[in-house]
């Protein structure tokens, strides 16, 4: 990598950190070209990203971020994970870790908090945003629905009283 590729490339992740939900940091040592492509893809598809890269680099680009305190994380073989939903990038690494032992979490940050590895897994099981915003619009569609047949019984109710009356005089006359 050229001097100014190495620029380019810290910029590029200093505003990576700067912009992420969260911020995932793996050791991948030993996992082969395919099964790190499986898992881009994923990510990807996720809407995620997953970047190797060099450890100096990636410290250079934390200086200056809320992030800056995972620096301590970068050491050996490296990736990062990260996305815009806070949970996407640890839900993704999480899966792909379980059915890769090579994958390693290390931890991570969610803005200013650094992630231990048991926080970034904590983080994974939770629902995502997506998942939230579905039950929050299912809790609240409920209560019209039963809204709608308390007002709507009596009426019936009302119409099946009238009716029998009016039998009842049918039958009288």
């Amino acid at each position: 990598m050229e001097r100014a590729e190495k620029r380019e490339f810290v910029t590029e992740l200093n505003e990576v950190f700067k912009a992420s939900g969260s911020v995932v940091v793996a050791h991948y040592a030993g996992v082969t070209v395919a099964q790190m492509n499986d898992f881009r893809s994923k990510m990807r598809a996720a809407g995620g990203t997953v970047k190797v890269a060099k450890n100096r680099l990636a410290k250079i680009a934390l200086q200056g971020t809320e992030s800056e305190g995972i620096v301590d994380l970068f050491k050996g073989q490296t990736l990062i994970a990260y996305s815009n939903d806070p949970i996407t990038a640890p839900k993704v690494t999480m899966e792909f870790a379980k059915t890769n032992d090579k994958v390693v979490i290390l931890g991570g940050a969610m803005g200013a908090t650094a992630l231990n590895a048991d926080a970034v897994k904590s983080l994974a099981t939770l629902p995502s945003l997506d998942e939230l915003r579905a039950k929050l619009l299912g809790m609240i569609q409920t209560p019209a629905q039963r809204i709608a047949s308390v007002v709507a019984a009596p009426a019936s109710q009302l119409a099946r009283v009238f009716a029998a009356y009016a039998k009842k005089d049918e039958e009288a006359a």
